[in-house]
């Protein structure tokens, strides 16, 4: 079987997906190739058809930030591109985000219309059935229903600044319905549930969570207590890529505020200009080296807290679960749909509600690094990605 995984990136959390899944698809015999846009190539992989460059890619943005047309460019790379695809001559094509600006949507469509190619399709986020939103959660909108129009969220990312949501939303449900063989794949029950309310609802919807490897995000020895004199404080952890108040920031400075010095918080992925909204009391680290140095930040950890307020699937549930730490989150997208009664706690978006829970925790210790550990297993990302090639072998 020939497959062609296509995504934004091939890193971050869809890129290592993206990735891992190949991997896994060359070990059991398959041919797989992975399509991106080249941001730096100086040795071309063989196993990889780029999108593209940097350049076109960076002009693409620009146009799509005066027109609002996001995925209408980039015409002669895409052409390049699927001259290379129709030469390799896939089985099928498992398509992540098309959303950055990387590639022409409707030339990509009709090229797997013309040639009845297969597709699986994961959604990673809600950008795929909205005018232009990867979420709107936050913001209460749910036009995408009936139809995009005088877009709240235009300034967020993708950001224009022209209001062409009405539009694009007409044009993506053009683009994207009528494939003959496609299924959509969601990691979270929340986002399938949103994707059968959405124009796509006339494809099967399939979800398939995300993994993580446990042979890196297991309990993990750190000096990190000693190092920074937190012997006997209850360590409370957040890790986030980009901190803003969709992502809670805004909960972990009140919530320092509020606990005693029997507490100590700790940020990872922040930087200079989190640092000055933040307390001295709260430890900032801006980046971690390797996956095994947060392994251990979150083994060392006594909570998790991710007071996300969108999001799809977050990994780093599954990590902290796995390195022997309870979650604690908001009952948000598919965030609470990895914590149960043994893993950790779901609380609702309000400060006393937060303090009092973690208080609680505290105080009774309810989560046992067995019942953690059993709970891991259910995440090995070698058990999850095979799942897709099961659902890639099946006619």
């Amino acid at each position: 079987m020939r497959i062609l995984e296509i995504n934004t990136v091939n890193f971050g959390s869809t890129g290592k997906i993206m990735l891992q899944i190949a991997d896994l698809a060359r070990k059991e015999g398959h041919e797989a190739v992975c399509s991106y846009y080249a941001r730096r190539v100086k040795n071309p992989d063989k196993n990889t058809i780029y999108i593209g460059n940097k350049y076109s890619h960076n002009i693409h943005k620009r146009l799509f930030k005066y027109t609002g047309y996001n995925g209408y460019f980039q015409r002669l790379s895409t052409w390049n591109f699927l001259r290379k695809v129709k030469k390799y001559n896939p089985d099928i094509i498992h398509l992540h985000n098309l959303h950055n600006c990387y590639i022409n949507l409707p030339m990509l469509f009709k090229f797997i219309k013309k040639n009845n190619i297969r597709v699986v399709w994961t959604l990673h986020d809600c950008w795929s059935f909205t005018g232009q939103c990867p979420y709107f959660t936050e913001a209460g909108c749910y036009k995408w229903k009936t139809g995009c129009h005088d877009c709240e969220q235009i300034n967020r990312y993708p950001a224009s600044k022209v209001d062409r949501t009405s539009k694009m939303w007409n044009l993506k449900k053009e683009w994207f319905t009528g494939v003959n063989d496609l299924t959509v794949v969601t990691p979270s029950k929340w986002l399938a549930d949103l994707a059968k309310e959405s124009y796509l609802k006339d494809y099967p919807v399939k979800v398939i969570n995300n993994g993580i490897d446990l042979s890196v995000f297991k309990p993990t020895e750190s000096d990190f207590r000693a190092k920074h004199g937190l012997d006997g404080k209850f360590i409370i952890l957040g890790v986030a890529s980009i901190w803003e108040k969709r992502k809670g920031i805004d909960v972990f400075i009140e919530l320092e505020k509020r606990l005693d010095d029997r507490f100590k918080i700790v940020l990872v992925g922040t930087d200079d200009q989190v640092d000055k909204t933040l307390s001295d009391n709260i430890i900032s680290i801006h980046r971690t080296s390797n996956q095994t140095e947060l392994a251990a930040l979150y083994s060392v950890a006594d909570l998790y807290f991710n007071p996300t307020r969108e999001d799809n699937y977050p990994t780093v549930n599954m990590e902290a679960i796995a390195c022997g730490t309870p979650v604690m989150t908001f009952p948000t997208g598919g965030s609470p749909e990895m914590v149960n009664s043994k893993t950790g706690l779901v609380v609702e978006d309000d400060i006393d509600e937060v303090e009092k829970a973690i208080i609680s925790i505290y105080e009774q210790r309810p989560y046992r690094s067995e019942d953690l550990a059993e709970s891991a297993r259910n995440f090995d990302s070698g058990l999850k990605y095979d799942e897709y090639l099961r659902l890639f072998s099946h006619n």
